[in-house]
């Protein structure tokens, strides 16, 4: 009876050894199916060069008095000094806006050791007024920010700033781009389907990237949250489109 009993027990552990066996090969036949890769991810690019078609000039006037009558006096003197120029460089009022006048008190503070306390000294009033040039005539302005030198030989305080550029159609750019960054991703797409011998479906999802501007040939980083050169007059958009598509 010993043997039989333990005949007995090896046979319906080599069945339920196989049965579970079964069973997890067909768990895992059946996951591997299901987790059979049955779409396909790929980023599509577009990128466009194109020339600034608006500058923006600013520069700043400074003056400095004792008194802040004169100095309000002597900057509003400046500014027509400024306004002046400007006219006969042709270039048009409507171009040209000032901000709101600036004060600030000076000072010189040094330390009074026999005393153990910091002493200030009035030094005067520093008034100062930003001059700001938006046109399309870009190399008119240029022109005048390269000149400026000639104001400053007739004394007026003057502290010129770089030309900004951008391009006032940049809204449709964008959206030319994005059809073309999708496009390109679609043919990418299909490449590979054929290359793999399936047939490209519909799309189940796309993202856009981040809109980049860079100087033309420079060697500007592209930034995660999108870059805006505005130093340059001829530059370079580009943009990405992540697409996922089905396959059959």
């Amino acid at each position: 009876m010993n043997i039989s009993r333990n005949n007995l027990l090896a046979v319906v552990s080599l069945a339920v050894a196989f049965v579970l066996a079964v069973f997890f090969l067909a768990g895992g036949l059946k996951g591997f199916r299901s987790h059979t890769a049955k779409t396909i991810s790929v980023t599509g690019k577009a990128e466009r060069t194109f020339t600034s078609d608006l500058i923006v000039w600013t520069a700043t006037i400074t003056t400095e008095s004792m008194n802040l009558s004169s100095a309000y006096s002597e900057l509003k003197q400046k500014q027509e000094a400024v306004a002046s120029y400007l006219s006969s460089k042709q270039i048009p009022k409507d171009a040209v806006t000032y901000s709101s006048v600036n004060i600030s008190k000076q000072s010189d503070s040094f330390y009074d050791s026999a005393n153990d306390r910091v002493i200030s000294t009035f030094k005067g009033y520093e008034l100062t007024q930003t001059v700001t040039i938006s046109s399309k005539d870009i190399n008119a302005i240029e022109s005048v920010s390269r000149q400026i030198s000639e104001l400053i030989n007739q004394g007026i305080e003057i502290e010129s700033g770089d030309p900004r550029y951008y391009y006032t159609k940049l809204n449709e750019l964008k959206i030319q781009m994005l059809k073309e960054a999708a496009e390109d991703a679609r043919q990418r797409a299909t490449v590979i389907a054929e290359g793999g011998d399936s047939g490209l479906g519909k799309l189940q999802k796309s993202t856009m990237g981040v809109f980049q501007i860079v100087g033309e040939n420079s060697d500007e980083d592209f930034s995660w949250g999108g870059s805006f050169n505005t130093s340059s007059k001829v530059k370079t958009a580009s943009i990405t489109v992540s697409s996922t598509y089905s396959i059959r």
